[in-house]
């Protein structure tokens, strides 16, 4: 029912500073869905690759030794494609759908390295939402220079359902 099944646009204050504005897509129709689009950019430091390498145990030595990664396919170190994913996380917990918001699942398919120094944008488009379950799906995508290097799907659970009555009534004052 297309009542339970909305897009959702965030109206959530983040306690992180928002790092760029919201950015609103293609007009509302029945038969397509505004898309919300929040980045978060970071800059991937080699203290990010070394403090992530020592909280998750991944000692890979293509993320931490130059010589043994230079006989590998990509040349150099590279960083841990969940260092990256990471950042999707940051977008969920603290914009869309915000605080109190559960993952419950996440595809990803890794399409291009992330090199010490790279600048990666990651944005969650919110596909759609659901009333009754509280559930919302977001597409994800993190790009460096413009080329994707990471992209899926989410499922969070939204903590409460007031929050997703609010965005319901946003997005019908919006498309007026």
């Amino acid at each position: 029912n297309s009542s339970s099944s909305l897009p959702l646009v965030s109206m959530f204050h983040s306690p992180l500073p928002i790092q760029s504005r919201y950015v609103c897509g293609s007009a509302f129709t029945a038969s397509m869905k505004r898309r919300l689009l929040t980045p978060v950019i970071e800059n991937i430091t080699e203290a990010d690759i070394i403090l992530f390498a020592g909280i998750s145990g991944d000692n890979n030595p293509m993320h931490l030794n130059e010589e043994f990664a230079k006989q590998t396919m990509f040349k150099t170190r590279i960083g841990h494609g969940m260092l990256t994913a990471s950042l999707i996380s940051t977008i969920v917990g603290t914009r869309i759908p915000g605080p109190g918001a559960v993952y419950l699942g996440q595809t990803m398919r890794f399409k291009a390295p992330v090199k010490p120094g790279d600048t990666v944008r990651a944005e969650v488009i919110v596909k759609e939402i659901n009333l009754e379950k509280r559930r919302v799906v977001l597409d994800t995508i993190c790009t460096v220079n413009g080329k994707i290097v990471l992209d899926g799907e989410a499922t969070c659970l939204v903590d409460r359902r007031a929050d997703i009555i609010a965005v319901q009534r946003a997005l019908e004052a919006l498309a007026q």
